[in-house]
């Protein structure tokens, strides 16, 4: 770890002296990228994140954003039940590369203890997964590794994992993504923030002993990954601990029913010393930190380490002095270690270790200080179109046996998917539903990114990764509420890699703001580089909706009723998984203005009677949605122009299999078009004739096609 000479110059003419160690080192963690968004910052101002639901909004451990009562509709209402959602995301993709089971298994123990900070329960998780070419040795080790990691620390907690997505990319082989977001259930009387109150009250640690992993873990995250970064790197990966965290669940329960919190934050990025600083500089306080009252787990460790470990399932509380057995008791309940480190101050924010002090700064310049970087940027451009002529059988075959369109079920089916009795809808589908029964509705949940898109055209894949994840929702039933992003991108001081990140950026913000979804938090993961080059601008969302039942139309036929496509394709290829596999290259589809009329009128059909099944048209197009919708009972036999119609993978579209398609054309006139494509079948087929080339695949030849990534892990 190394303070920038800049940063350094910048730091003691604030301070007037030279910098300790301990707070040369805090200010590195601190105002690095990976605390700071010191690249991002700026592009940040594009989100709208206000609405009439949002009750937190960015820059806390996690959102917080109130449910409409069921019958409602809060934007026109103004009726809310007492229950709120929290909603958080983060990423640990440079630990998940050098330790795949540990770096994985922490993100998701990190934005857990993002929930409990807001006092909520957590209820739901979703994963977001980008690996190498599925055909590489190392992307599947990596692979394997992730998806072992979440299984073991969320089954292990008691947290439902029930969506997510996984792409496979060869922009992500020396980096992967890892990217993890928590749905949590909290209420107007229990929320609590990171905003530390009162001068006097105690910080009060409860939770594992402070160890030495993770040490200088944010600096890490903030930089490009090297070639020796699964050894050389490996101490600053943290080690988790899923039963002491479910522990620490059960304790933050009990805190909150005795009302003993007063503020709190988790101990992630920069451990104590980041959480403890940024919790009195929210209130505009300092605070006074004995370090050797820190309880630990190694011996003889010294005030940096204390400092910056970053130790796993760790919470700091402000604390009434009065309440403060009461808390020791109770995390003596729970077998949780408890240590009173210091309490909130006026003035600066001041640690001391073995009777001299290493730290002294004022807490405001620590946390939010950090300036700035002024970057070049090359704004990117669009491909031209040249179209290879494609043989509909080959590609069909390839489009749908592709490792990112194939069946995730060997991913989902190692997650405990129904632990909580909350879920309605679990992973496989367009979105998950979890019952939030305190408020009588349903809150839907999708997640995910489609890195082809953002790399040929960063701007208006962005845009289109929103309106696919909304369209997840509308195809449920479920009207958007809110949504969070993690921001994935490489090393910013190459203008053309900063230019496609902004370009993602205000892509992104744009399509929300069109579809009046508040962005309402989120994290930003830069510098995600490594010797094969930089990742695909990659800007994941998680998006919230609510309905007012638990269950939805399936993603899969039937055979009683007529297929039809609703939404408007854009006509093109660009970013496919069909140029993927054929090559050429094309324009990425302009998406239809109408966005918000065409969702709303889904979500509409989604839920009438005569709805059968709805499926939306996303990656790999018509054919992989049609393959999806395939079972041994029924099948399709459908009918489309060409391989563009087939292929083009434009969001904002669903396929609808109902018993009444004029009622389904009325709802969408004057909104987007309706397309009558063919009937459902009960002989388990999908049959399509493309042209005038037919195609035919029997379900036990498309789940053949489709299990490609159990059948290579097997």
């Amino acid at each position: 770890m190394s303070l920038p000479a800049e940063d350094r110059e910048l730091v003691t003419a604030e301070l007037g002296r030279d910098l300790t160690t301990a707070e040369a080192a805090l200010f590195e963690n601190l105002w690095s990228e990976h605390c700071a968004y010191r690249s991002s910052r700026p592009l940040l101002g594009a989100f709208e994140s206000e609405s009439e639901d949002v009750v937190v909004g960015p820059g806390d451990d996690a959102a917080v954003v109130a449910l409409p009562s069921a019958g409602t509709d809060s934007r026109t209402d103004g009726d809310h039940a007492d229950t709120y959602v929290t909603l958080g995301i983060e990423s640990h993709n440079h630990p998940s590369y050098v330790d795949p089971f540990d770096g994985a298994a922490t993100g998701v123990g990190g934005i857990v203890r993002d929930t409990l900070s807001m006092g909520a329960y957590p209820i739901a998780l979703t994963d977001s997964l980008y690996f190498g070419g599925f055909d590489r040795e190392h992307s599947r080790y990596l692979f394997e590794g992730v998806v072992e990691g979440i299984s073991h620390y969320g089954n292990c907690i008691g947290v439902p994992t029930v969506g997510g997505s996984v792409a496979f990319h060869e922009g992500y082989e020396g980096n992967p993504l890892v990217n993890v977001a928590c749905l949590g259930l909290t209420s107007a009387d229990r929320m609590v923030t990171a905003v530390a109150e009162e001068p006097g009250n105690k910080l009060v640690l409860v939770g594992n002993g402070t160890g030495r992993d993770g040490l200088g873990g944010a600096s890490f995250a903030s930089e490009d990954l090297a070639e020796d970064a699964e050894t050389e790197d490996r101490p600053a990966v943290q080690v988790g601990d899923p039963y002491a965290e479910k522990r620490l669940v059960e304790a933050n329960e009990q805190l909150l029913d005795e009302r003993l919190l007063v503020s709190a934050r988790d101990l992630g990025a920069a451990g104590l010393g980041g959480a403890s600083s940024e919790l009195v500089a929210k209130g505009g306080l300092g605070a006074e930190i004995e370090l050797d009252a820190v309880h630990q787990r190694e011996p003889n460790m010294n005030a940096l380490e204390i400092l910056l470990a970053e130790s796993q399932e760790r919470m700091c509380y402000e604390v009434r002095p009065v309440d403060v057995e009461r808390v020791r008791e109770i995390a003596d309940r729970f077998d949780l270690g408890c240590s009173v480190i210091g309490e909130v101050a006026e003035g600066n924010y001041v640690c001391s270790f073995r009777g001299e002090t290493v730290v002294d700064v004022p807490a405001e310049f620590l946390a939010d200080g950090a300036p700035t970087n002024d970057l070049d940027r090359e704004p990117p451009a669009q491909p031209d179109r040249d179209l290879p002529d494609p043989d509909p059988t080959a590609a069909f075959e390839a489009v749908v046996g592709s490792p990112t369109t194939a069946s995730k079920r060997w991913v989902y089916r190692q997650y405990d998917h129904e632990v909580g009795t909350r879920t309605g809808v679990g992973p496989g589908d367009d979105a998950a539903i979890v019952a939030v029964r305190e408020a009588g509705v349903g809150v839907a949940l999708s997640a995910g990114a489609e890195p082809r898109w953002t790399e040929v055209a960063p701007y208006e894949g962005a845009r289109a990764i929103a309106l696919e994840n909304a369209t997840n929702l509308a195809a449920k039933g479920a009207r958007p509420l809110a949504a969070v992003d993690c921001l994935n991108g490489g090393n910013p001081e190459k203008p053309d890699v900063y230019g496609g990140f902004a370009a993602a950026v205000d892509g992104l913000a744009d399509m929300c703001a069109d579809l009046s979804v508040p962005v309402v938090g989120g994290n930003v993961s830069l510098y995600n580089d490594s010797v094969t080059g930089p990742i695909p601008p990659t800007p994941t969302v998680a998006m919230i909706g609510t309905k007012d039942s638990y269950d939805a139309p399936p993603a899969s036929v039937t055979g009683d009723g007529e297929l039809l496509v609703v939404g408007e394709a854009g006509g093109a290829l660009g970013g496919s998984e069909y140029l993927a596999h054929a090559g050429g290259t094309d324009r990425f589809p302009e998406l239809g203005p109408d966005a918000p009329a065409v969702l709303e009128a889904l979500a509409t059909v989604a839920d009438r009677d005569g709805t059968l099944a709805v499926h939306d048209v996303s990656t790999g197009g018509l054919a992989v949605t049609l393959a999806e919708m395939v079972t041994p009972d029924a099948g399709v036999d459908v009918a489309v122009d060409d391989a563009v119609a087939l292929f083009d993978e434009t969001p904002g579209r669903a396929v609808v299999e109902t018993t009444d398609p004029d009622a389904v054309e009325a709802r969408f006139d004057g909104v987007a078009p309706v397309e009558r494509i063919g009937e459902a079948t009960a002989d388990g087929t999908l049959a399509a004739t493309v042209g005038d080339e037919p195609i035919r695949y029997d379900a036990d030849r498309i789940e053949e096609l489709r299990g490609i990534i159990g059948r290579e892990l097997a």
